[in-house]
């Protein structure tokens, strides 16, 4: 599993009586507050005194910069970096012992080429002697960038192994990588045949993500003798983007509303209007889910955030189990494509589509999915069932008002937004204010000293995780451009396959084939880019394309080798993956349909962006 969820992992205990852990966490927290002050404090100024604060934007994407680098380093730290392949937690003994030395060590070594590289490219920033804001040089903030991937090959050496000499051995492995990629030798060709090996091998026995795409561009410019700060500059590039601050931003709004009671008022909710009808117990499951799941973003924390109340509902409406665990395990899954959630926002800034108009678009397909859910749980509910009686006005009106806050936190994140008074940025910040006021002050759910400590550096590790992979990838992706081999990709797919219905076939099978060996995070950023270009030849709609490929991706959720809501139900419900598989395939196979139908119908994506454009 590579992306925990905010309800599953937490900072580990004994990393909060280490000093310099401890640092950390209050470091991401600052930053990570810091960045969500900013934008509303802009956007209040600029609607009241007609004047803002100066190069906030600047400041707020170079923060994005520190989140990244300071929570990429906790993420480390927790043993939480994004990966390609859990292999390594299948083998024991030796085995497991040599696998983790050949992934940890891979990662070490980019580290040092990494750190090298960053320092250099910094040195060279120092020169020019640019400045964000209020009189602060931008090299300050971009030294965040080799210390970052300094801390975090430190972390990594220690894994190594338990044995001294092994980490000495590392470390001298490192220096000299180091000392090399200053000076840059030409590499001979058998070497760049051993090193993309080793990297093969590496990202199959869980080296984490970001080292096997920084080694792969390191590889590739060296053995160009093209210099290796031009991988920093993309870094640099990426994480800087303007509306990059959105995904920590709108992920941090959800995981204060995961931690909350935020989930048990929208199961009453739901429950209060739809529970008395034939399906209610469906309906309440799937809507509540899939709420849920749109603002923290990920499916398997709703599977553990709302299994436990979901699950009794449907066994008290009659549902078998199996048909009733199916569900529960799947029924946040249109929350993925429905706004303002993070693989949306992760999508359109890496294929460089308009925020807004992936936010619209994914709502239509998001109520498919659900309607396909709801669907599936009617055809299970025992048929000897009646209707629950007479409607309750009263229990629906208290719970309306009970979690009147929670519902209308969307209103807040879209309205700021459709409005146009609102960037994308600081639509979300105003989405974290709004969240923090109610969790914190109006319910009284989390308290500032008890709870915010643990959450914020929580939700900033799995962010500088992603947007540790984001600045890397960069480097990989300018290089195979300027090689050509997307056009070639493209030029070679137009000859084997006519037509845009045979893409978007063969596009379908192919994701459908990656959802089930990688995560969608990693999926998003390795394979986005390409997928938009091969889009653009065959005349697909960018916005469309996007609404299918997470369409597709979404399903991995439920498939072996990386279906996490399999393994998150697992740990919920105490079921081996095989018993849940078999529950879930019924669902897999009705959802693939709707992806189909949102695969060839495209106004289903498109409407909602054309009528308020």
């Amino acid at each position: 599993m590579t992306l925990p969820a905010p309800v599953l992992e937490g900072i580990d205990p004994k990393h909060a009586r280490n000093p310099l852990a401890r640092i950390e966490d209050w470091l991401l927290t600052v930053l990570l507050t810091a960045m969500g002050l900013v934008p509303v404090a802009e956007l209040v100024l600029r609607s009241t005194v007609h004047a803002g604060i100066h190069g906030a934007a600047a400041i707020v994407q170079h923060l994005g910069l520190a989140v990244g680098m300071v929570g990429s380093v906790v993420a480390a730290r927790e043993r939480r970096l994004l990966t390609m392949s859990a292999l390594t937690s299948m083998f024991e003994g030796r085995l497991r012992s040599l696998a983790t030395l050949g992934a940890n060590g891979i990662a070490v070594a980019v580290c040092a080429v990494l750190a090298t590289a960053e320092t250099q490219y910094v040195l060279a920033e120092r020169e020019a002697a640019t400045e964000i804001a209020y009189g602060v040089q931008t090299w300050w903030v971009e030294c965040l960038m080799p210390a970052g991937f300094a801390m975090i090959g430190w972390r990594l050496l220690a894994r190594l192994s338990p044995r001294w000499w092994v980490r000495l051995a590392g470390l001298a492995l490192a220096v000299g990588l180091g000392f090399a990629t200053v000076h840059q030798p030409p590499l001979p060709g058998w070497l760049v045949g051993v090193l993309a090996f080793a990297l093969g091998a590496g990202a199959l026995i869980g080296t984490p993500l970001f080292a096997v795409l920084a080694g792969a561009a390191a590889i590739l410019f060296w053995s160009d003798g093209l210099p290796l700060a031009a991988i920093a500059v993309d870094h640099y590039r990426t994480v800087v983007n303007a509306s990059l601050p959105a995904i920590p931003l709108f992920t941090l709004a959800g995981y204060l509303l995961a931690e909350s009671q935020a989930p048990q008022r929208l199961i009453e909710v739901f429950d209060a209007l739809f529970g008395r009808l034939r399906g209610g117990a469906t309906i309440a499951t799937v809507l509540a889910c899939t709420f849920f799941t749109s603002f923290t973003g990920a499916s398997g924390a709703t599977v553990l955030a709302l299994g436990g109340l979901v699950m009794p509902l449907l066994r008290a409406h009659g549902y078998p189990e199996r048909p009733a665990l199916g569900l529960v395990t799947a029924a946040g899954l249109p929350g993925t494509i429905l706004m303002p959630a993070l693989p949306l926002l992760l999508y359109a800034i890496v294929a460089a589509v308009p925020i807004k108009a992936m936010f619209l678009a994914g709502v239509l397909p998001s109520l498919l999915m659900a309607t396909i859910l709801i669907a599936f749980g009617f055809r299970h509910e025992p048929p000897h069932r009646a209707a629950g009686g007479r409607f309750d006005l009263a229990r629906a009106r208290r719970a309306l008002a009970g979690a009147a806050w929670e519902l209308t936190v969307p209103l807040v994140a879209m309205g700021s937004l459709a409005s146009g008074l609102a960037t994308p940025v600081e639509s979300a910040a105003l989405t974290v204010a709004y969240v923090l006021l109610v969790t914190t002050v109006i319910r009284g759910d989390l308290g500032f000293r008890r709870d915010l400590p643990r959450i914020v550096p929580e939700c900033g590790l799995v962010v500088g995780g992603i947007l540790l992979v984001m600045g890397v990838a960069l480097g990989l992706t300018d290089y195979l451009v300027d090689a050509q081999v997307p056009d070639r990709i493209v030029a070679w797919m137009q000859a084997a396959v006519s037509g845009r219905t045979g893409f978007l076939l063969v596009l379908n099978a192919a994701l459908l084939a990656a959802g089930c060996l990688i995560e969608i995070y990693p999926a998003i950023l390795v394979l986005a880019p390409l997928v938009t270009q091969l889009g653009a030849a065959y005349g697909v709609d960018p916005v469309h394309l996007g609404i299918v490929f997470l369409a597709n991706m979404e399903l991995g959720y439920l498939t072996p080798l990386v279906g996490l809501n399999l393994f998150f139900a697992s740990y919920r419900f105490g079921q081996p993956i095989s018993v849940l598989f078999r529950a879930v395939l019924p669902l897999f196979v009705a959802l693939a349909v709707g992806v189909l139908l949102i695969t060839y119908l495209a106004p289903l994506s498109l409407a909602l962006p054309a009528l308020l454009h």
